[in-house]
C-alpha cells in the first residue's frame, strides 16, 4: 500500500487531459441540452413533457460537472473557445466564475476541516459550537442543512447563496453575478414573450430545479455520509480528507454518465486535476482507492445522509437531531444523579 505522498504523486498519471474526448463531452452535451430545451417548449402531452423536462435537468447536471472540471483546469485549460462556452454556461446556471472559483477552491483546500473548512460547502457545527450559538444562529444552521433547502437549491443555494449574497459581500469582486442575474431575467423574458408560462416552467424552471436539487444533494452526500471523518486543523491532511471525508457513490452506467462520474468523489479530492472520464480507471488501478466511505442513491441511504446534523467529538462521528436530544437527556440524567 502506497504512502499518502506517493499515492498523490502516482495519481498524476491520470491527470491528463484528452482534448478530443473533452471537446466531444462538452459539445455533445451542449447539443443534447439545446435539443432538450427546444423540445420542452412544445405543447406535448404531460406524459411526454414531464420525462423531457427530467431528461433536460439531468443533462444540466452533466454540463455542470464539465463546467466544474473546466474551472479546476483539468480539461481544455488553454482553450479560449472553451472559456467562452463555459463562462456562458456558468452565468446561465447561476454559477458565476468568480464566486464558483473562489468558494470551490477553498473547499478543496479545506475539505472537512472542522473550523473554517465549510466555505463553499454545507456548514457543519460541533455539538459544543451548536450549544454555544445564539437562537438565530441555530435557526440559520438548521435551515442550511434542511432537506427542503437542498430540494430547493436553485433558489436557496444558487440564486441566493451563489449569486445574490456575494453581491452584498463584495459587489466589485463578484460583478459577474450581476450579469448572471440579468442573463436569467433575459431568459425568463424570452420564454414568456415567445412562449407562455408553461414554456417557462417546463423548459426553464423545472429543469433548473431538478438539476440544482440533484447537484446539491450529491454535493451534500459527498461529505455528509455515515462514517465520514472530520478533523481539526492540527489533525487535517489532504489525502486523509480525500480518503475518509469524501464518499464514493456507486451508480448505474446511465446515472454515472449524467453525473459525469462525480460519484468517484474521493478520487476527485485526491487529485482534482484528473478529468472526470479518467476517474473510474484511477479507482481500478489503485488498490488504496477501492475501499472508501460509501453511500448510494437508494432512498434509505439518502435518508441516512440527510439525518446527519452535528459533529460529536466524543463519538468521532456525525449525529442526528434525535441522537443529540438523547445525548442531552443522558447528560441531564447524569447531572441530576450527581
Amino acid at each position: 500500500m502506497r504512502e499518502s505522498k506517493q499515492l498523490l504523486l502516482d495519481s498524476r498519471a491520470f491527470a491528463q487531459d484528452d482534448p478530443a474526448r473533452s471537446w466531444w463531452a462538452m459539445v455533445s452535451t451542449a447539443v443534447l441540452l439545446a435539443a432538450g430545451f427546444t423540445l420542452c417548449c412544445f405543447d406535448w402531452h404531460l406524459a411526454v413533457r414531464i420525462p423531457l423536462t427530467i431528461l433536460t435537468g439531468l443533462l444540466l447536471v452533466r454540463m455542470f460537472v464539465i463546467y466544474h472540471d473546466y474551472e479546476h483546469g483539468s480539461i481544455l485549460k488553454k482553450s479560449k473557445v472553451a472559456k467562452v462556452i463555459m463562462t456562458f454556461y456558468g452565468l446561465g446556471a447561476l454559477n458565476a466564475p468568480s464566486i464558483w472559483a473562489r468558494s470551490h477552491n477553498h473547499h478543496h483546500k479545506n475539505n472537512c476541516r472542522l473550523h473554517g473548512g465549510f466555505i463553499g460547502s454545507f456548514p457543519t457545527m460541533t455539538v459544543q459550537e451548536y450549544e454555544e450559538s445564539s437562537f438565530w444562529q441555530r435557526v440559520g444552521y438548521r435551515i442550511s442543512r434542511h432537506p427542503v433547502t437542498i430540494a430547493m437549491a436553485l433558489y436557496t443555494v444558487f440564486l441566493f447563496g451563489m449569486t445574490i449574497r456575494p453581491l452584498f459581500i463584495n459587489p466589485r469582486q463578484h460583478f459577474d453575478c450581476v450579469i448572471a442575474l440579468l442573463f436569467q431575467a433575459a431568459i425568463i423574458t424570452l420564454a414568456l414573450v415567445f412562449g407562455d408560462v408553461w414554456v417557462l416552467l417546463f423548459a426553464i424552471v423545472f429543469p433548473g430545479m431538478i438539476a440544482s436539487a440533484v447537484g446539491a444533494y450529491l454535493f451534500y452526500a459527498q461529505h455528509n455520509f455515515p462514517g465520514v471523518k472530520l478533523r481539526d486543523r492540527a489533525g487535517w491532511d489532504h489525502v486523509f480528507a480525500a480518503m475518509h471525508s469524501s464518499s464514493y457513490i456507486p451508480m448505474s452506467p446511465v446515472m454515472a454518465w449524467f453525473t459525469g462520474n462525480i460519484g468517484y468523489h474521493h478520487i476527485h479530492h485526491l487529485n482534482h486535476k484528473i478529468p472526470f472520464y479518467n476517474l473510474p480507471t484511477a479507482m481500478d488501478e489503485f488498490e488504496e482507492l477501492q475501499a472508501p466511505g460509501r453511500t448510494t442513491l437508494m432512498p434509505w441511504d439518502v435518508a441516512k445522509c440527510l439525518r446527519l446534523k452535528l459533529w460529536d467529538h466524543d463519538q468521532d462521528r456525525l449525529i442526528s437531531w434525535g441522537e443529540y436530544r438523547a445525548l442531552k437527556r443522558d447528560q441531564a440524567a447524569t447531572a441530576a444523579a450527581n
